[in-house]
């Protein structure tokens, strides 16, 4: 085989660099024990898969939707798509039947791989709306024996007609993956659409394996390392830092037993590098500092203690200069004490690598983090530059900025302050919107194509790149000041008690407000702990106590910001804020046109002078039900606000 151009021509490759050896290319636990399956093992599943889809007419170039959590059949299928010359559509695994059907109908795509019962009947809710796909093919069969539905098909049965196949082409299967170049498509990621309906991007191979070999420039990775795969792959992110590595290198995937056990499994591999998005690095800041509270004294003090000496080594390294004699004697007393075995809690003590990616993080977090001994370091990019063009660069992390290009990747700020990037992985375009392509993209004076984040930034003396916020989101109030929204969220949602929050203000109003939603779990505990009894998510946090929690914290945070950009007044809400009502994406970004909208009588009373807003809403529930409710809110007003 001539140099690898596709992600299935480099899977091949390493099929046949560990071909007879028991090198292991992915696990699954099951039933409470790790199943390792070799790259022997895993070439006969996808090679029979492959030739399944084909008999049953997949033609190249085809798409083919999958919707379930990532395990080996996931993989094997995504695989198994692209060694046939077909693309891979991802959708999340919360979405509606109608935005199931959405994408699919989109994306033209003739096949559907569903994960399990819940996923099938997504799509059998909608089967009269989707003309194109041929079969829906399940691989968790439970729930599904009374289906007698023709248009399902189990997996299983999928390979078996591979293997029929295979009788009479033995050799078709790796003569269809050398057919292919690293210019035909291979995914479609569908962005999160936080103004209007998400549009495909659509990514080539050569995309992901230039992304693969940057990270590789910058971190070296190695046959041995150990993942843990529970990042969707409908997300780019998932995608480009799992299977394409997979794929180019060989590191090897783990996949949980189920979405429940994520963080026990995790625990259990204790990976080499880990991804998280930055909301579930805020949930285990948050953790963390939850159990340090339930913790006996003799923890707590050893917490308190050598924390600081934590913060203080941080600020020598984040500062570049040599770490004290004193520091590093007390800092080595404080990781076996206390910073090892927590980091083992949460399986991260043998991460090489800690890598957060999506929304934006809070400096509070890395910071956290850094003095825990994990370097967490920022990846910035989007789905049309293949996730990741931006990255900190081992022991170079700034924790006001997002890093440095990666090999092949440039940066510049245009002249209106927004961010543009450019690199091998930037994408071909979007599926059936070429003016949105166009509109998507800018080209300079040498013709080269540069992707429009919307993001406004600047880059430091460094070269390190500097993100504000989005460019549509930077606000600047009647007294001329500006503000970035997301960083007052990211300072806030630091706090253990607040899950989220979007901030408010313009123009017309002279002051920044705020809408948080409490994070149940730990104010639940908190209360617990101090007898203070609640019913529902709503009575909980309309409690005076709870306002008064909450109100410390933002508090703090006020106390690092100008005055323009502190928080006046705020309402807890009565829920929390819900991708399936359309007020966040399925990657956790507030929809805040949407929100301030939805919620226009609260933003009201926040400066109208009002005490308290009457509440009346509908809840959705996932089993559909809808529940009403008729609730008071508080404002609460931290310092007298002149009428504006």
């Amino acid at each position: 085989m001539t140099k690898p151009e596709t992600l299935a021509q480099h899977w091949l490759a390493n099929v046949r660099r560990w071909r007879g050896t028991d090198k292991v290319a992915a696990r699954q636990k099951d039933l409470g024990i790790w199943q390792p399956f070799t790259w022997d093992q895993e070439y006969q599943q996808v090679r029979d898969f492959s030739l399944g889809l084909v008999a049953l007419g997949l033609q190249r170039g085809e798409r083919v939707a999958i919707i379930g959590d990532n395990d080996l059949e996931y993989l094997w299928g995504v695989l198994g798509v692209m060694a046939a010359g077909g693309v891979v559509v991802g959708i999340f695994t919360d979405v509606t039947p109608k935005e199931v059907q959405y994408v699919v109908a989109h994306s033209d795509a003739t096949f559907v791989l569903a994960g399990d019962q819940e996923q099938c009947d997504k799509l059998l809710a909608v089967q009269g709306e989707l003309p194109l796909v041929r079969r829906v093919i399940y691989w968790d069969e439970r729930g599904l024996w009374n289906y007698n539905n023709p248009w399902l098909m189990d997996f299983r049965e999928v390979q078996a007609l591979g293997r029929a196949t295979l009788v009479d082409a033995p050799d078709r299967f790796e003569a269809m993956i050398a057919e292919g170049r690293g210019s035909d498509l291979a995914m479609f990621c569908y962005t999160s659409g936080t103004t209007g309906l998400p549009k495909g991007a659509m990514m080539s191979h050569a995309n992901f394996v230039y992304v693969a070999s940057a990270f590789d420039e910058v971190e070296q990775l190695r046959p041995t390392d150990n993942y843990v795969s529970f990042i969707p792959m409908a997300w780019i992110g998932g995608a480009a830092l799992d299977l394409a590595p997979h794929c180019t290198h060989g590191i090897i995937l783990n996949f949980a037993e189920s979405p429940d056990t994520v963080q026990q499994n995790i625990r259990e591999i204790s990976p080499d590098t880990i991804l998280y998005n930055s909301r579930l690095w805020e949930n285990l800041v948050a953790s963390i500092q939850v159990r340090m509270i339930d913790a006996s004294w003799w923890n707590r003090a050893l917490y308190r203690l050598f924390l600081p000496v934590g913060y203080r080594v941080a600020g020598y390294q984040l500062e570049g200069r040599q770490v004290p004699l004193l520091w590093r004697f007390l800092y080595a007393l404080g990781r076996p004490a206390i910073f090892r075995p927590m980091l083992s809690q949460y399986g991260l003590h043998r991460a090489r690598t800690a890598y957060t990616a999506g929304a934006a993080l809070s400096p509070d977090v890395v910071r956290f983090f850094l003095a825990l001994g994990l370097p967490l370091r920022q990846i910035y990019g989007s789905t049309e530059i293949t996730g990741g063009a931006v990255a900190h660069r081992p022991g170079q992390i700034k924790v006001e900025t997002l890093g440095v290009p990666l090999p092949g990747a440039r940066v510049k700020i245009a002249p209106n302050g927004e961010i543009l990037l450019t690199s091998p992985g930037l994408f071909v375009g979007y599926h059936k919107d070429p003016a949105a392509t166009e509109a998507a993209l800018y080209r300079d004076e040498e013709g080269v194509a540069w992707f429009r984040t919307g993001d406004a930034g600047l880059l430091d003396a460094d070269g390190h790149l500097i993100y504000l916020d989005r460019l549509k989101d930077m606000i600047e109030l009647g007294s001329g000041e500006r503000y970035s929204p997301q960083y007052i969220e990211g300072r806030l949602k630091f706090s253990p008690y607040i899950s989220h929050c979007m901030t408010v203000g313009d123009s017309s109003r002279g002051y920044v407000t705020a809408l948080i939603t409490i994070d149940y779990d730990n104010v639940g505990r908190w209360a617990e702990k101090r007898g203070l009894a609640y019913t529902t998510y709503t009575d909980l946090a309309q409690k005076p106590e709870v306002y008064a929690l909450v109100r410390q914290a933002v508090e703090q945070v006020n106390a690092t910001l100008p005055p323009a950009a502190r928080v006046r007044k705020f309402v807890l809400m009565h829920k929390e804020f819900d991708a399936d009502e359309g007020e966040m994406t399925r990657t956790r970004k507030l929809r805040r046109a949407f929100l301030a909208q939805r919620y226009a009588d609260i933003v009201e009373a926040l400066y109208d002078g009002r005490s308290e807003v009457q509440v009346s809403a509908a809840v959705h529930y996932r089993d559909g039900r809808v529940a009403n409710i008729n609730t008071t809110l508080r404002v609460e007003s931290l310092n007298e606000v002149e009428a504006r």
